[in-house]
């Protein structure tokens, strides 16, 4: 039978996205896999044909006394579940993506001294995966420089790239196409799954201070909040400019192709499919991410010249508006960006991931199974 790999995962797209991407991968290698996730991940798992699904409890941690100690009783029963499930499954190795979901699985089998790979999605490390790095065999990381890791960690570091989902992958070498004096310009904006009414609010005032044959030029597809959405139609309306509103798109990948400009927050993923695709971007990092990771995935990709950060405190109408007058009006600097954007792009992420996750296993030993009742 092949050896198993147990991923732990759960919660956001942003962490459960590279584990799909590698358990696709390591089943195409004739892996098994068993994807350990909370109620939230659970959803992922009609994605992975081949793969078995495994939920446990997972201790998420508030600002209050009771819910330090509610976190920390789920953390110990997780731990608990977890420590029985590898048992049973009996694993090569164990596989994190950070996020509070994370910890049971990979702490239950550091425990039973199981393999264990932890993939850092961020330019930071995440507070899960500082907790678990210690214990980590090797720590893959998306950035060539990862802050948040001490030094004892430093030497178990290895650059893979952050995978990302395969409608984004098909799409690497989609060439990118300057826009024309005479238009149109085609504007992407997407936001997160928190702090997205800042977009919804500057946005529309900004396109609206364009001189109007800017205005005219533009076309407008905007992700916006349900209770946001229709204050947001009427103001493109009210400005003139052509506007293709939801709260949610399926086909984002293909609208990330067409784009001539990006919007945009800065988590993982996004960055990560950015760079994939080769699109230039304003990013608005958002403002409560822990340890503010999204500015420091920003940075990273202005750093390399494919992308202008604005953050959040600074992002006003008067200054997107200036700095959208500057780029429509120059598809050189814009053509820029998209190929330096593309320079970042790792289009063999999952593999190399895989390749390391192949070589952990192989130097352990999965544990013993438990002995039937």
């Amino acid at each position: 039978m092949s050896a198993l790999i147990a991923l732990a995962a759960g919660g956001t797209g942003g962490h459960m996205f590279p584990a799909e991407a590698l358990a696709r991968e390591l089943l195409g290698r004739g892996f098994g896999v068993a994807l350990v996730t909370d109620r939230r991940g659970q959803a992922f798992g009609d994605k992975l044909p081949g793969a078995s699904l495994h939920r446990i409890r997972a201790g998420r941690f508030g600002a209050g006394l009771v819910s330090k100690v509610v976190g920390l009783t789920g953390l110990a029963l997780g731990t608990l579940e977890a420590g029985r499930l590898l048992r049973r499954l009996s694993p090569a190795a164990a596989v994190g993506f950070g996020g509070y979901p994370s910890v049971p699985t990979m702490l239950a089998a550091a425990r039973l001294r199981l393999p264990t790979l932890i993939h850092e999605q961020n330019a930071i490390l995440g507070r899960a995966n500082r907790l678990l790095a210690p214990r980590a065999r090797v720590i893959a990381t998306a950035f060539a420089e990862t802050a948040g890791v001490r030094e004892a960690d430093r030497a178990r570091l290895v650059l893979t790239g952050n995978p990302v989902r395969p409608a984004i992958a098909q799409l690497r070498g989609a060439p990118y196409r300057a826009p024309e004096t005479e238009g149109p310009f085609e504007v992407l904006v997407i936001g997160g799954s928190q702090g997205a009414r800042v977009l919804s609010e500057v946005i529309p005032a900004a396109v609206a201070l364009l001189p109007e044959a800017l205005r005219r030029l533009l076309r407008v597809t905007q992700q916006a909040r349900a209770e946001d959405i229709e204050a947001v139609r009427r103001a493109h309306a009210a400005s003139g400019v052509a506007a293709e509103l939801a709260t949610f798109f399926a086909d984002v990948p293909q609208r990330l192709a067409r784009a001539h400009l990006v919007i945009s927050r800065a988590g993982a993923s996004t960055v990560a499919e950015l760079a994939m695709i080769g699109r230039p971007a304003i990013l608005v990092p958002y403002l409560h991410a822990a340890d503010d990771h999204q500015t420091a995935n920003a940075r990273a990709l202005e750093k390399a010249g494919g992308a202008w950060v604005m953050p959040q405190a600074s992002f006003t109408a008067a200054a997107l508006a200036e700095q959208l007058a500057m780029l429509m009006t120059a598809p050189d600097r814009l053509a820029r960006a998209a190929a330096a954007a593309e320079a970042q792009g790792r289009p063999d992420a999952a593999s190399a991931l895989a390749d390391l996750v192949a070589a952990v296993a192989g130097n352990g030993h999965p544990v013993p199974r438990e002995h039937a009742a």
